[in-house]
């Protein structure tokens, strides 16, 4: 069988953004995304960085796709406010051929979230008797369970989702929060996503791990969410997003629902909270990992409304 020659786009990422960055090379051409160096002998990255690495056919590494995907990553700064996304370092390196298209699945680790154990459908690792296995095809689209945000919210869903809840996923990437909610015993799961690679991937992770019945994803922003009122809504995404819509999820939680919001820096803290609590979101419970932060609760009038517990 002749291979095909490959060309490795590297580039170098603050610590915490390396998804946003696969999400943001999500682009057609592309073939799917590895982070970390290609081998220990690769030259190091500087400390507090992680190198993210996608891979397009050599027939397809154009000047126009090169300018595309600087164009992509020289937007990220101004859309996160997160000026230590600017200039990223970008290197394309032409790769001798090989199959380099699944060469990045070495990179890839599966892990375990409370009783949610998450490996990728290749992985013949061992799981617990008790464990809840979703098999995961880690790719561009985000939720690969790799940045902090998705672990914290995977955590709180566990906490917070109870048998036969009707749940919502905004922005639900992978699938993963809404397959989590699934298979912690939500009798129906709505996701949505803007990303069209989104909504394949989640309708494959839910079919996998055997909850495809109760789940249904959308392609779409706010526009396209089902009504409410749902016992949990989550909301794992940017955070002026949050900023801007925390009213319309608060109008789509029943009285007694829970909220489980991420996807926020710690410098978007304030602003973020003054929206979730304006509102009408009371906080509950406070979460971070490293500059990430988590807020969980009900809206006002919701039992057992407190503030300042953490998880």
């Amino acid at each position: 069988m002749s291979l095909t020659s490959w060309t490795e786009i590297r580039v170098v990422v603050p610590q915490g953004w390396e998804e946003l960055v696969a999400e943001a090379l999500a682009l057609d051409e592309c073939t799917t995304v590895a982070f970390g160096r290609s081998s220990l002998a690769a030259d190091p990255v500087p400390e507090g960085c992680e190198m993210v690495r996608t891979f397009v056919s050599s027939t397809l590494d154009t000047p126009e796709l090169r300018q595309t995907i600087r164009s992509v990553l020289e937007a990220l700064a101004d859309t996160t406010g997160a000026e230590e996304l600017r200039n990223l370092p970008l290197l394309f390196k032409p790769l001798p051929p090989e199959d380099y298209a699944n060469s990045w699945k070495k990179s890839w680790k599966p892990f375990r979230v409370g009783r949610i154990a998450v490996l990728a459908p290749w992985s013949e690792s061992r799981t617990r008797p008790d464990d809840l296995v979703m098999r995961l095809e880690p790719g561009a689209t985000f939720g690969s369970g790799r940045h902090p945000t998705t672990r914290l919210c995977m955590a709180a869903v566990q906490r917070y989702c109870r048998p036969g809840a009707r749940v919502l996923d905004a922005g639900t990437g992978t699938g993963i929060l809404a397959v989590t909610a699934a298979l912690c015993g939500a009798r129906e799961v709505h996701g949505f996503d803007i990303d069209p690679h989104s909504k394949p991937c989640a309708d494959e992770l839910a079919r996998s791990a055997s909850v495809a019945e109760r789940c249904t994803f959308a392609h779409g922003g706010f526009e396209v969410a089902p009504s409410g009122p749902f016992d949990m809504v989550v909301a794992n995404i940017y955070s002026d997003i949050i900023q801007l819509h925390a009213r319309a999820l608060r109008e789509l939680l029943s009285p007694q629902g829970h909220f489980v919001f991420s996807g926020v820096p710690m410098q978007h803290d304030r602003a973020t909270r003054a929206a979730i609590e304006k509102a009408g979101l009371i906080i509950q419970h406070h979460d971070s990992l490293g500059r990430w932060q988590l807020y969980c609760g009900q809206a006002q009038g919701g039992q057992g409304a407190h503030t300042g517990a953490s998880l």
